[in-house]
């Protein structure tokens, strides 16, 4: 096959794959918790990982990781928090500053999310040699550098 075939065969799969990934990732989210948008469990997910990492979880830097205005956020949080997903939770050295936390339920949530993402990672490198795993991984980093310093950078 011709590098041009080669490349044709790669963005045909890089499309339907996102895709695919993007509606299945749905459904699994949804058979769980079907009052959830696949957009609302992103924030769940970057609130957790925010917190379990130490990171900053004011709304202002979920806002900026998830690369959302504030407003957009702070509509989103309304919903979440209502459905009983997140809290606003004010900093304790800081009583002007607030910091987004999830409840058990936002945690239960999240746990969902990361086993679907777990089970098509173990799906993907158990089809694979290792030096194939490795040559995925670089290929991937690749097209996520020229993603972020393409079209992400400000």
């Amino acid at each position: 096959m011709e590098n041009q075939d080669y490349t044709r065969e790669l963005n045909r799969f890089l499309v339907e794959v996102f895709n695919d990934i993007l509606k299945t990732e749905e459904v699994y989210v949804s058979e769980g918790y079907a009052d959830l948008s696949i957009r609302e469990m992103h924030l769940i997910e970057a609130v957790c990982r925010a917190v379990d990492e130490g990171q900053d979880n004011r709304p202002s830097a979920i806002a900026a990781a998830l690369r959302v205005t504030a407003g957009t956020l702070t509509a989103a949080v309304n919903q979440l928090e209502a459905k009983g997903y997140l809290e606003r939770v004010r900093d304790g050295s800081d009583k002007r500053s607030v910091r987004l936390c999830p409840t058990q339920k936002g945690r239960n949530a999240d746990g969902r999310h990361t086993g679907f993402h777990r089970e098509l990672v173990e799906a993907a490198v158990e089809r694979l040699t290792l030096e194939e795993t490795e040559a995925l991984a670089r290929g991937l980093s690749g097209i996520a550098a020229f993603i972020r310093e393409k079209y992400l950078t400000a």
